[in-house]
């Protein structure tokens, strides 16, 4: 017997997801109603029984359609789903059903539980996803749409990103004023994964449902499937306003599936198109790309899932071999630096350290920090913060001058002096920038 308030608990999370659902031991045939069929409304299941393939096999036929009746009851063979259960751990058939004269499509899915000793037999109205599809089916028979629009999901491809890119870049050419946009970069962790794990069919599924919670969450921008797995979202219009927040409901999503396991996680970057710096459109979607980039190794990192509610905000403990790492990087540049003060930043861990007289001079807590940029914006002039912060990103993407960065920073009583950073960046082996340091000079 299960425990009542574990039995709701797992009953109300099934029940978002299914429209039934049962938990058999299939030696025995017991059976448990997790979530009691919603669409057989005259059936009355109780909420236990002895026999669930008897009660399957005594109820298909009044529902399920003809021409499917074969293959409903052979998926509830019970031979046959120990063999299928043994291979994937989990399967899946989708088959149609008779509801009040309308055709209704169902997926079922059967799902080995972890005690090896039972299965959880799920059904899922598809209706709507199958109607959206045979949709998307009619729309590809256009030559030119089916040229513009991915197959697997329905939403735009890399062609029409293509001719994006190219109309965005003869608008910043002509120095459009009205031009204002964002771009999302979004990556589907473990795609590989699951295809040489559990098939290429589950993959795509796995790829359909993370379009889904894309376009679910940017309902009103443009997404793209680019590769293959993934996306760009082009932000315009009042979801570029809300843009972080937006952003911010799908990483959560995201950190609550990686705790569950039940949906796709998805690494997020984000940027907006720079009047004063972008040339073209490649230039705000490299930006993004190493956002994004930065937020894989937050998922990656496997901190506490409890600390993943709100990554914008999360420190992740930075390894004692990292450490070692920069502060013997620190020293050796600390012996070369001369005048000045010297600063490293782990930038896979958002780590730093600093000169210590610097900090002494400026009123840090201590010469080693997590969040070190954030932490000294706030130090840098409110007129020269923008400048600080576009010059900044455009160093650590490759394409900043850093005799252009000086600025004034705010002492510990208040008055400000001109600092000039020399500046650098290190890249990982995939060309990704890991640290960001330098040399800050004080100019009198």
């Amino acid at each position: 017997m299960i425990d009542q308030t574990a039995f709701d608990q797992i009953a109300n999370t099934l029940a978002e997801h299914y429209d039934s659902v049962f938990y058999v031991d299939p030696e025995s045939g017991h059976y448990t109603v997790f979530v009691q069929p919603r669409m057989f409304k005259e059936l009355d299941i109780p909420g236990e029984g002895e026999d669930f393939f008897s009660m399957v096999r005594a109820n298909a036929h009044k529902y399920v359609h003809p021409d499917d009746l074969e293959l409903a009851l052979s998926i509830h063979d019970k031979d046959t789903i120990l063999e299928n259960l043994k291979k994937n751990g989990s399967y899946s058939v989708s088959c149609r059903l008779v509801i009040d004269t309308d055709i209704v499509h169902i997926r079922h899915v059967d799902i080995l539980c972890k005690d090896k000793k039972h299965i959880l037999f799920c059904m899922e109205n598809i209706d709507e996803e199958v109607k959206e599809k045979e949709q998307q089916q009619k729309n590809l028979q256009s030559v030119e749409r089916m040229v513009k629009l991915d197959e697997l999901t329905g939403i735009k491809n890399n062609n029409a990103f293509a001719e994006l890119g190219q109309s965005l870049d003869e608008r910043i050419r002509t120095a459009d004023q009205d031009l204002r946009f964002g771009v999302i970069m979004c990556d589907v962790n473990d795609l590989k994964k699951y295809n040489d794990t559990r098939g290429h069919s589950f993959g795509d599924e796995f790829l359909r449902r993370a379009c889904r919670m894309i376009c679910e969450n940017f309902a009103h921008s443009q997404v793209y499937r680019i590769g293959g797995d993934e996306f760009v979202v082009y932000l315009t219009g009042e979801e570029y306003e809300i843009r972080e927040e937006l952003l911010e409901n799908l990483r959560r999503e995201s950190y609550a599936n990686g705790r569950s396991r039940s949906g796709p996680v998805i690494a997020t970057g984000i940027s907006v198109y720079e009047p004063a710096s972008d040339a073209k459109f490649s230039d705000v979607f490299k930006r993004a790309d190493l956002d994004m980039y930065v937020n894989k190794k937050v998922l990656k990192s496997g901190f506490p899932a409890q600390r993943m509610e709100n990554a914008t905000k999360v420190e992740i403990p930075i390894p004692d071999g990292r450490k070692r790492k920069l502060d013997a990087m620190f020293d050796a540049l600390l012996t070369v630096a001369g005048e000045g003060f010297v600063f490293l930043n782990d930038l896979r861990y958002d780590f730093s350290r600093w000169s210590a007289i610097l900090a002494d001079k400026y009123g840090f807590e201590s010469e080693y920090m997590y969040h070190a940029g954030k932490i000294w914006r706030g130090y840098v002039h409110p007129d020269d913060l923008e400048k600080y912060k576009r010059i900044v990103d455009l160093i650590i993407s490759g394409r900043g001058d850093t005799g252009d960065l000086k600025y004034r920073a705010r002492r510990p009583d208040g008055s400000y002096v001109v600092l000039q950073p020399r500046a650098f960046v290190i890249c990982d082996d995939d060309g990704h920038p890991e640290y960001y340091g330098g040399i800050i000079i004080e100019q009198l």
